[in-house]
């Protein structure tokens, strides 16, 4: 068959390849237990505090926050701090991570995760990792999240910095159609 000349130079193929890694995150996929009454998901489980699933991780601080829809919050970093991050599964949010830590093997590597979307799932990101968050749903977007070092406004002892939100360019942000 033959395309119009149009939509000859438009046609791409969509890449289902894997995304990208970056050394030091990881994506844990959680159970979702379900009966007629809702539904219950086990965030953590802990041996003297410390959650089994992330080894050497240990939580300082626990933070709830909200996005309005279509908000993007970025990019954010910290220089010693790891965050573990739960997005609730009737959210829909886009996390954009980018590792800007300075001869990572993975220096440079950007990762575009949906979460929420139906799925139960935490991601661990590592201190030198940006990272910022895009509501892409109608309804404000939820995230839980723990902390190995206590928050402080102060900026003597503040761990958290910033880059623009566009920091990689805008389209980073965009929802991939097609």
């Amino acid at each position: 068959m033959d395309l119009t000349p149009h939509a000859k130079r438009a046609f791409q193929t969509q890449s289902y390849s894997p995304i990208p890694r970056i050394d030091g995150v990881e994506l844990i996929e959680l159970k979702r237990f379900a009966d007629d009454g809702g539904s219950m998901t086990e965030l953590a489980r802990l041996t003297d505090g410390l959650p089994q699933a992330f080894v050497g991780f240990a939580v300082r601080q626990i933070n709830y926050s909200e996005v309005e829809p279509g908000v993007i919050k970025a990019f954010h970093v910290h220089q010693r701090q790891s965050d573990v991050w739960y997005v609730p599964p009737a959210d829909r949010m886009l996390l954009v991570l980018i590792d800007v830590r300075q001869a990572s093997k993975t220096e440079g590597t950007r990762m575009r995760l949906t979460l929420g979307a139906g799925a139960s799932r935490l991601v661990r990101i590592p201190p030198g990792v940006a990272h910022g968050v895009r509501n892409l749903a109608a309804a404000p977007g939820r995230i839980i999240y723990f902390t190995d070092v206590h928050f402080s406004p102060e900026p003597a002892t503040s761990d958290e910095g910033r880059l623009p939100w566009d920091y990689v360019g805008a389209d980073i942000w965009d929802v991939t159609r097609g």
